[in-house]
C-alpha cells in the first residue's frame, strides 16, 4: 500500500496511514514522503507503516512511486493520495479481479467528505457523472482509466511499460493509455472504497483543473488516439479521444459569455428572434430542462455550485491548452495544498469578465428601458453576471476568512512554553519504520 505524501496536513496523513494499516488482508503500508517531513516519519513509525524519503523530487508523484517500486516487494501495489482514507475492505473487493492474468489495474471511484465550501461542493459534483456512469460504461470497451488514487496495480504490468509514466503531470491517464496499448485489461468497480478531500479553495481547484486539463490536451496534441500508430481497439480510440477533448468543452462557456454583449453592443444575433414562444420552448427550454432533469437523476438535485464552476473555469482550460501548445511546464501541485497568496491571484480573468459583464448589463438594461421592451440578450447577460458573481463571492469569502485567520493570537505565557521545551523527549535512533525489506535505510 503506497501513500504518497507531499506536504499535506499531518492530521490528514495520520488518518490515511491508520486506515491503510488497518485494512483487512495481508499487506504492508508504505509512506512515500516527498515532503521530507520528520513529523510524517514519526507518525508512520507510531502507526506501524514503513517510511521512504527520496533525496530529490524528480518525476513528481510518478517518480515517487517508481522510486518506491525499486525498494518494495510484492506482486500487487495500491496507491492512495494522502487525503484518501481507504475502506477496511479495499483489498477484499479489488484483489480477486487479479485472478485474471490480463488485468493490469483495478480502479475505484473518488468520493469526497469535505463539502463545506462552494468550491468543494462544485468540484465534487462535477465528477459525479464521470464516476457513476462514464467509467462504468468504459468497462464495456476495456477503456476505464486510472485516476491516480484508490487504485491497485499488477506489478508485472507496470514493469513491462517501464514504470508509472513520468513525462506528464497527469501520470494516471498516461499510464493507463500505455497499458491498454500493450494489451492489458483494466477494471473499474463503482463501490466507494475510499473517501478523500475535494479542493476547498480557489487556488487548489485552479491547480487541480489545470493539471488534469493539461494531461488531456497532451494526449490530444502529442499522442492522438486516432493515429494508426496507436495499438488500440476502435472503441478504445474513441474513449481516449473523448478524454483528450473533454476539456475543450470547458472553454465553450467563454463563447456563451460573449454572445449577449455582441448583441447588446453590435446588434449581432446568433439566433432568429422571429420565432414564436412555442417554438422557442421546444428548441431551447427543452434543452435546458433536459439538463436539469439529468442533474436530478444523477445527483438527486440541481447543483448550482457545479454551474458556477463550469462557467468560471474557462480561463483555466484555456491556459492549459496554451501551455501544451507552447510546451510550458505547469509544475506539480498537490490537490488541496494551498499557499498564503490571495485567491484573487488565481481569478484575475474571471474578475475582469465580471466587471465587463456588469457594465454590459447596465448598458443592456438602459437600452431596454429606452426602447420600452425587454430583450433576451439583456436577461441572458444578467444571468451570466450573477453566475460569475457567485464565484467571485466565494473567492472574496475565502480571502476574508484567510485574513481573519492570519490575525496573530495573544502570546502564551513564558512558563508553560519553558515547561514544554524541558519536557521534550530526546532524539531517538533510527527505527524499523525507516528500514527497507533488505535491511538498509530508506
Amino acid at each position: 500500500m503506497f501513500i504518497t505524501v507531499y506536504g499535506e496536513d499531518l492530521a490528514t496523513v495520520r488518518r490515511t496511514i491508520a486506515a491503510a494499516v488497518a485494512m483487512r488482508g495481508a499487506h504492508r503500508t508504505w509512506v512515500l514522503d516527498d515532503g521530507r517531513s520528520d513529523d510524517v516519519k514519526d507518525v508512520a513509525e507510531q502507526l506501524g507503516a514503513w517510511y521512504v524519503r527520496r533525496l530529490s523530487s524528480n518525476g513528481a508523484k510518478a517518480g515517487n512511486i517508481n522510486h518506491a517500486l525499486s525498494i518494495a516487494m510484492g506482486d500487487l501495489f495500491a496507491i492512495f493520495d494522502a487525503d484518501f482514507v481507504p475502506d477496511p475492505d479495499f483489498l477484499v473487493e479489488t484483489v480477486p479481479f487479479f485472478a485474471m492474468d490480463n488485468v493490469a489495474f483495478v480502479q475505484t471511484p473518488q468520493a469526497y467528505g469535505n463539502l463545506q465550501t462552494i468550491i468543494a461542493r462544485g468540484a465534487a459534483y462535477m465528477q459525479t457523472v464521470f464516476y457513476r456512469f462514464v467509467q462504468r460504461g468504459r468497462n464495456r470497451f476495456n477503456a476505464a482509466f486510472c485516476v491516480g488514487t484508490n487504485v491497485i496495480y499488477r506489478r508485472s504490468a507496470i514493469d513491462e511499460i517501464g514504470g508509472i509514466h513520468v513525462d506528464s503531470k497527469s501520470e494516471d491517464v498516461w499510464t493507463a493509455l500505455t497499458l491498454h496499448e500493450r494489451g492489458w485489461r483494466s477494471i473499474y468497480i463503482s463501490d466507494v472504497l475510499a473517501v478523500g478531500d475535494a479542493p476547498e479553495t480557489v487556488e487548489a481547484y485552479s491547480k487541480q483543473q489545470l493539471r488534469w486539463a493539461t494531461g488531456g490536451f497532451e494526449i490530444l496534441l502529442t499522442h492522438n488516439p486516432l493515429s494508426p500508430r496507436r495499438r488500440l481497439s476502435g472503441d478504445q480510440r474513441i474513449q481516449y479521444l473523448v478524454t483528450a477533448t473533454f476539456y475543450l468543452t470547458g472553454i465553450c462557456p467563454l463563447l456563451l459569455l460573449l454572445v449577449p454583449p455582441l448583441e447588446i453592443y453590435f446588434d449581432l444575433r446568433p439566433m432568429s428572434l422571429s420565432i414564436t414562444p412555442v417554438t422557442w420552448a421546444l428548441y431551447y427550454c427543452g434543452f435546458y430542462a433536459m439538463q436539469i432533469v439529468l442533474a436530478w437523476f444523477v445527483v438527486g438535485s440541481f447543483r448550482w455550485e457545479t454551474l458556477t464552476l463550469a462557467t468560471a473555469s474557462f480561463p483555466i482550460y484555456s491556459k492549459a491548452l496554451w501551455n501544451v501548445i507552447t510546451g510550458k511546464d505547469v509544475g506539480w501541485h498537490v490537490t488541496g495544498a494551498g499557499s498564503a497568496r490571495s485567491p484573487f491571484n488565481f481569478v484575475v480573468p474571471q474578475v475582469l469578465f465580471f466587471v465587463f459583464l456588469t457594465l454590459t448589463s447596465v448598458v443592456g438594461v438602459a437600452r431596454d428601458v429606452q426602447n420600452g421592451q425587454p430583450t433576451l440578450a439583456t436577461a441572458w447577460n444578467v444571468t451570466n453576471t450573477l453566475i460569475l458573481a457567485l464565484f467571485i463571492a466565494a473567492a472574496a469569502r475565502e480571502a476574508w476568512e484567510r485574513s481573519a485567520a492570519s490575525v496573530p493570537a495573544a502570546a502564551p505565557e513564558a512558563a508553560p512554553v519553558l515547561r514544554t521545551i524541558i519536557a521534550r523527549p530526546p532524539v531517538r535512533a533510527a527505527s524499523p519504520a525507516e528500514l527497507t525489506p533488505e535491511g538498509g535505510t530508506a
